[in-house]
Protein backbone atom coordinates (compact mmCIF):
# COMPACT_ATOMS: atom_id res chain seq x y z
CA UNK A 1 0.00 0.00 0.00
CA UNK A 2 3.11 2.35 0.75
CA UNK A 3 4.53 1.60 -2.56
CA UNK A 4 1.20 2.41 -4.24
CA UNK A 5 1.01 5.84 -2.33
CA UNK A 6 4.65 6.97 -2.95
CA UNK A 7 3.91 5.38 -7.16
CA UNK A 8 0.75 8.15 -6.93
CA UNK A 9 2.77 11.04 -5.20
CA UNK A 10 5.62 10.73 -7.99
CA UNK A 11 3.02 11.18 -10.73
CA UNK A 12 0.87 13.41 -9.51
CA UNK A 13 4.58 15.48 -9.18
CA UNK A 14 5.10 14.86 -12.73
CA UNK A 15 1.33 15.99 -13.97
CA UNK A 16 1.70 19.38 -11.45
CA UNK A 17 4.87 20.17 -13.12
CA UNK A 18 3.40 18.84 -16.27
CA UNK A 19 0.72 21.11 -16.36
CA UNK A 20 3.11 23.98 -14.81
CA UNK A 21 5.52 24.54 -17.94
CA UNK A 22 4.70 24.60 -21.63
CA UNK A 23 7.01 23.90 -24.79
CA UNK A 24 10.59 23.70 -23.73
CA UNK A 25 9.84 24.49 -19.91
CA UNK A 26 8.45 28.06 -20.35
CA UNK A 27 6.39 29.07 -17.71
CA UNK A 28 2.88 31.05 -19.30
CA UNK A 29 3.02 34.51 -19.34
CA UNK A 30 0.68 34.41 -16.30
CA UNK A 31 2.42 32.52 -14.24
CA UNK A 32 5.74 34.37 -15.32
CA UNK A 33 4.07 37.25 -14.18
CA UNK A 34 2.90 35.70 -10.61
CA UNK A 35 6.49 33.89 -10.61
CA UNK A 36 8.32 37.51 -10.96
CA UNK A 37 5.71 38.78 -8.05
CA UNK A 38 6.94 36.21 -5.65
CA UNK A 39 10.14 36.61 -6.52
CA UNK A 40 10.27 40.40 -5.55
CA UNK A 41 7.85 39.83 -2.01
CA UNK A 42 10.67 37.39 -0.98
CA UNK A 43 12.93 39.91 -0.94
CA UNK A 44 14.25 42.80 1.22
CA UNK A 45 15.38 45.22 -0.67
CA UNK A 46 14.17 44.69 -4.57
CA UNK A 47 10.34 44.25 -3.15
CA UNK A 48 10.97 48.25 -2.98
CA UNK A 49 12.89 49.11 -6.58
CA UNK A 50 10.98 48.94 -9.83
CA UNK A 51 10.49 46.05 -11.06
CA UNK A 52 10.74 45.63 -14.86
CA UNK A 53 9.18 42.64 -16.99
CA UNK A 54 11.92 43.18 -20.19
CA UNK A 55 10.25 41.88 -23.36
CA UNK A 56 13.59 41.39 -24.70
CA UNK A 57 17.09 40.37 -22.68
CA UNK A 58 18.36 44.33 -23.71
CA UNK A 59 16.12 46.80 -23.09
CA UNK A 60 15.63 50.83 -22.99
CA UNK A 61 13.46 52.62 -20.11
CA UNK A 62 13.49 55.84 -20.92
CA UNK A 63 12.09 58.42 -18.40
CA UNK A 64 12.21 61.75 -18.17
CA UNK A 65 12.80 65.16 -15.19
CA UNK A 66 13.06 68.94 -14.81
CA UNK A 67 15.94 69.63 -13.14
CA UNK A 68 15.67 73.20 -13.64
CA UNK A 69 13.24 76.12 -12.62
CA UNK A 70 9.78 75.79 -14.97
CA UNK A 71 7.93 78.74 -13.18
CA UNK A 72 8.68 82.40 -14.35
CA UNK A 73 6.80 85.63 -13.13
CA UNK A 74 3.87 86.53 -15.54
CA UNK A 75 3.69 89.70 -17.51
CA UNK A 76 0.15 90.52 -18.72
CA UNK A 77 0.62 90.17 -23.05
CA UNK A 78 4.31 89.27 -22.62
CA UNK A 79 4.61 85.54 -23.95
CA UNK A 80 8.19 83.56 -22.76
CA UNK A 81 11.29 83.69 -24.25
CA UNK A 82 13.08 80.98 -25.15
CA UNK A 83 15.90 81.26 -22.64
CA UNK A 84 12.94 80.92 -20.22
CA UNK A 85 10.97 78.20 -21.40
CA UNK A 86 11.75 74.79 -19.40
CA UNK A 87 13.59 71.83 -21.16
CA UNK A 88 12.66 68.30 -20.20
CA UNK A 89 16.02 65.68 -19.65
CA UNK A 90 15.50 62.78 -21.43
CA UNK A 91 17.27 59.63 -20.07
CA UNK A 92 17.32 56.26 -20.95
CA UNK A 93 18.14 53.01 -18.54
CA UNK A 94 19.83 50.49 -20.36
CA UNK A 95 18.75 47.15 -18.69
CA UNK A 96 21.10 44.13 -20.12
CA UNK A 97 19.81 40.67 -18.85
CA UNK A 98 22.59 38.14 -17.70
CA UNK A 99 21.59 34.72 -17.98
CA UNK A 100 21.67 32.68 -14.48
CA UNK A 101 20.38 28.79 -13.54
CA UNK A 102 19.00 27.61 -10.10
CA UNK A 103 18.49 24.45 -9.17
CA UNK A 104 15.73 23.19 -6.20
CA UNK A 105 15.57 19.45 -4.74
CA UNK A 106 12.45 18.14 -3.12
CA UNK A 107 12.61 15.15 -1.43
CA UNK A 108 9.33 12.49 -1.90
CA UNK A 109 8.45 13.42 1.72
CA UNK A 110 8.13 17.38 1.23
CA UNK A 111 6.03 16.24 -1.89
CA UNK A 112 3.59 14.30 0.19
CA UNK A 113 3.28 16.72 2.93
CA UNK A 114 2.60 19.49 0.40
CA UNK A 115 0.21 17.99 -2.14
CA UNK A 116 -2.86 17.59 0.33
CA UNK A 117 -3.95 20.97 -0.64
CA UNK A 118 -3.46 19.47 -4.34
CA UNK A 119 -1.83 23.18 -4.48
CA UNK A 120 1.91 21.47 -5.71
CA UNK A 121 2.52 24.20 -8.27
CA UNK A 122 2.56 26.95 -6.18
CA UNK A 123 4.29 25.42 -3.82
CA UNK A 124 6.78 24.95 -6.02
CA UNK A 125 6.76 28.01 -7.57
CA UNK A 126 6.95 29.68 -4.42
CA UNK A 127 9.82 27.55 -3.22
CA UNK A 128 11.74 28.43 -6.25
CA UNK A 129 10.87 32.13 -6.05
CA UNK A 130 12.14 32.25 -1.91
CA UNK A 131 15.73 30.48 -3.42
CA UNK A 132 16.21 32.61 -6.78
CA UNK A 133 14.97 35.56 -4.35
CA UNK A 134 17.97 35.53 -2.19
CA UNK A 135 19.95 34.96 -4.72
CA UNK A 136 19.26 37.55 -6.82
CA UNK A 137 19.43 40.10 -4.24
CA UNK A 138 23.09 39.04 -3.84
CA UNK A 139 24.06 39.69 -7.19
CA UNK A 140 22.04 42.88 -7.51
CA UNK A 141 23.33 44.43 -4.51
CA UNK A 142 27.42 42.91 -4.43
CA UNK A 143 27.42 42.05 -8.05
CA UNK A 144 30.97 43.17 -9.42
CA UNK A 145 32.35 41.84 -12.72
CA UNK A 146 36.25 42.08 -11.00
CA UNK A 147 34.88 39.70 -8.09
CA UNK A 148 36.64 36.13 -7.74
CA UNK A 149 33.27 34.56 -7.27
CA UNK A 150 31.62 33.70 -10.85
CA UNK A 151 28.12 34.41 -9.65
CA UNK A 152 28.81 37.81 -8.67
CA UNK A 153 31.10 38.64 -11.53
CA UNK A 154 28.11 38.20 -14.01
CA UNK A 155 27.49 42.15 -13.37
CA UNK A 156 28.04 45.15 -11.31
CA UNK A 157 25.28 45.31 -8.43
CA UNK A 158 24.52 48.78 -6.85
CA UNK A 159 27.30 49.21 -4.51
CA UNK A 160 29.59 49.28 -7.60
CA UNK A 161 27.81 51.38 -9.60
CA UNK A 162 27.16 54.01 -7.41
CA UNK A 163 30.63 55.91 -7.91
CA UNK A 164 30.00 59.51 -8.08
CA UNK A 165 29.14 60.91 -4.80
CA UNK A 166 31.39 58.73 -2.16
CA UNK A 167 31.87 59.41 1.54
CA UNK A 168 35.08 57.36 3.28
CA UNK A 169 34.13 56.46 7.05
CA UNK A 170 37.59 55.31 7.04
CA UNK A 171 36.52 52.33 9.52
CA UNK A 172 33.89 54.73 11.66
CA UNK A 173 30.39 52.95 12.65
CA UNK A 174 27.64 54.34 11.68
CA UNK A 175 27.06 57.78 13.13
CA UNK A 176 25.24 61.44 12.23
CA UNK A 177 28.44 63.04 10.67
CA UNK A 178 28.65 59.68 8.40
CA UNK A 179 24.55 60.36 7.82
CA UNK A 180 24.68 63.73 7.11
CA UNK A 181 27.74 63.82 4.80
CA UNK A 182 25.75 61.37 2.92
CA UNK A 183 22.79 63.84 2.47
CA UNK A 184 25.06 66.75 1.86
CA UNK A 185 27.36 64.95 -1.37
CA UNK A 186 24.16 64.32 -3.21
CA UNK A 187 22.97 67.56 -5.05
CA UNK A 188 20.21 69.23 -3.58
CA UNK A 189 17.41 68.56 -6.72
CA UNK A 190 17.92 64.45 -5.99
CA UNK A 191 16.64 65.10 -1.93
CA UNK A 192 13.83 67.18 -1.90
CA UNK A 193 11.22 64.11 -0.46
CA UNK A 194 13.59 62.74 1.69
CA UNK A 195 10.87 60.94 3.85
CA UNK A 196 10.69 58.79 0.41
CA UNK A 197 14.48 58.29 0.32
CA UNK A 198 16.00 55.31 2.05
CA UNK A 199 19.32 54.73 4.00
CA UNK A 200 20.35 51.29 3.07
CA UNK A 201 22.95 49.11 5.23
CA UNK A 202 24.23 45.97 6.48
CA UNK A 203 22.11 44.44 9.54
CA UNK A 204 25.00 44.67 11.73
CA UNK A 205 25.70 48.00 11.49
CA UNK A 206 22.26 48.52 11.92
CA UNK A 207 22.38 46.91 14.66
CA UNK A 208 25.46 48.67 16.27
CA UNK A 209 23.87 52.29 15.75
CA UNK A 210 20.56 51.45 17.04
CA UNK A 211 21.97 50.20 20.25
CA UNK A 212 24.13 53.73 19.85
CA UNK A 213 20.99 55.83 19.88
CA UNK A 214 19.19 53.60 22.73
CA UNK A 215 22.08 54.27 25.03
CA UNK A 216 20.78 57.54 25.15
CA UNK A 217 19.36 57.94 28.88
CA UNK A 218 15.88 58.95 27.33
CA UNK A 219 12.47 57.37 26.41
CA UNK A 220 13.16 57.20 22.69
CA UNK A 221 16.44 55.48 23.50
CA UNK A 222 14.47 52.38 25.52
CA UNK A 223 12.48 52.20 22.34
CA UNK A 224 15.24 51.41 20.34
CA UNK A 225 16.58 49.22 22.71
CA UNK A 226 13.38 47.45 22.13
CA UNK A 227 14.30 47.55 18.33
CA UNK A 228 10.84 48.39 17.32
CA UNK A 229 11.11 52.07 16.85
CA UNK A 230 12.19 52.73 12.76
CA UNK A 231 15.58 54.91 12.99
CA UNK A 232 15.49 57.93 11.04
CA UNK A 233 18.10 60.81 9.86
CA UNK A 234 16.64 64.26 8.84
CA UNK A 235 13.49 62.92 7.93
CA UNK A 236 15.03 59.40 6.17
CA UNK A 237 14.74 55.80 7.41
CA UNK A 238 17.75 53.53 8.01
CA UNK A 239 17.06 49.81 6.95
CA UNK A 240 19.02 47.00 7.53
CA UNK A 241 19.27 44.69 4.05
CA UNK A 242 20.72 41.24 5.21
CA UNK A 243 22.78 40.86 1.64
CA UNK A 244 24.55 44.06 2.22
CA UNK A 245 28.59 42.61 2.79
CA UNK A 246 29.87 42.97 6.14
CA UNK A 247 33.17 41.13 5.79
CA UNK A 248 35.06 43.34 3.65
CA UNK A 249 38.20 45.66 4.10
CA UNK A 250 41.59 44.25 5.59
CA UNK A 251 40.13 43.61 8.77
CA UNK A 252 36.76 41.85 7.35
CA UNK A 253 34.38 43.95 9.55
CA UNK A 254 33.01 46.64 6.59
CA UNK A 255 30.31 47.10 5.37
CA UNK A 256 28.76 50.07 3.00
CA UNK A 257 25.63 52.45 3.41
CA UNK A 258 23.55 53.22 0.07
CA UNK A 259 21.97 56.61 -0.18
CA UNK A 260 19.27 56.57 -2.36
CA UNK A 261 15.06 56.83 -3.41
CA UNK A 262 14.27 53.10 -4.02
CA UNK A 263 12.21 54.09 -6.92
CA UNK A 264 15.60 55.06 -8.82
CA UNK A 265 16.47 51.39 -8.37
CA UNK A 266 15.45 49.50 -11.57
CA UNK A 267 15.25 45.33 -11.79
CA UNK A 268 14.83 44.32 -14.87
CA UNK A 269 13.66 40.44 -15.72
CA UNK A 270 13.04 38.96 -18.58
CA UNK A 271 9.96 37.38 -19.13
CA UNK A 272 10.75 34.32 -20.54
CA UNK A 273 11.30 31.86 -17.60
CA UNK A 274 12.44 28.71 -17.55
CA UNK A 275 11.61 25.27 -15.56
CA UNK A 276 12.59 21.67 -16.04
CA UNK A 277 12.85 18.86 -13.89
CA UNK A 278 13.94 15.54 -13.60
CA UNK A 279 14.09 12.59 -11.23
CA UNK A 280 16.21 10.88 -9.17
CA UNK A 281 15.52 7.85 -7.84
CA UNK A 282 18.48 7.35 -6.13
CA UNK A 283 18.02 10.25 -3.51
CA UNK A 284 14.52 10.18 -3.87
CA UNK A 285 14.07 13.90 -5.27
CA UNK A 286 12.57 16.04 -7.56
CA UNK A 287 15.21 18.19 -9.42
CA UNK A 288 14.10 21.35 -10.53
CA UNK A 289 15.89 23.45 -12.33
CA UNK A 290 15.25 27.56 -13.12
CA UNK A 291 16.72 29.75 -15.79
CA UNK A 292 15.90 33.71 -15.70
CA UNK A 293 17.56 36.64 -17.25
CA UNK A 294 18.13 39.84 -15.52
CA UNK A 295 19.99 43.38 -14.70
CA UNK A 296 19.64 46.09 -12.23
CA UNK A 297 20.50 49.60 -12.55
CA UNK A 298 19.99 53.04 -11.52
CA UNK A 299 17.66 55.11 -13.39
CA UNK A 300 19.79 58.47 -12.31
CA UNK A 301 23.09 57.63 -10.85
CA UNK A 302 23.46 60.81 -9.75
CA UNK A 303 20.77 60.32 -7.28
CA UNK A 304 23.16 58.07 -5.27
CA UNK A 305 25.47 58.55 -2.60
CA UNK A 306 27.73 55.54 -0.82
CA UNK A 307 29.34 55.70 2.80
CA UNK A 308 32.71 52.97 1.95
CA UNK A 309 34.35 51.64 4.95
CA UNK A 310 31.91 51.91 7.33
CA UNK A 311 32.12 49.65 10.42
CA UNK A 312 30.14 46.74 10.97
CA UNK A 313 31.19 45.72 14.43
Amino acid sequence: MAHMTNRSILEKADLALSDLVQGGGLLRPAQAQAFLEMITKESTLLKQVTAVPMKSPSQQIPFIGFKERILRPRQEGVVLTQAQRAKPSFNMVQLDAKSFIGEVHLSDEQLEDNLEGDNLRQTVLRLIAKRVAVDMEEVAINGDTQSADPVLATLDGLLVQARSHVVDAAGARIDTDILHDLLRVMPQEYRRNKSEMRFYTGCDAELRYRRALAERLTNVGDRFLEGSTPITFSGVPLEDVPLFAENTGPTNNLTTILFTHPKNIHLGIWRDVKIEWARDIRQQVLQIVVSLRFDVKYADENGVSKAIRVSAT
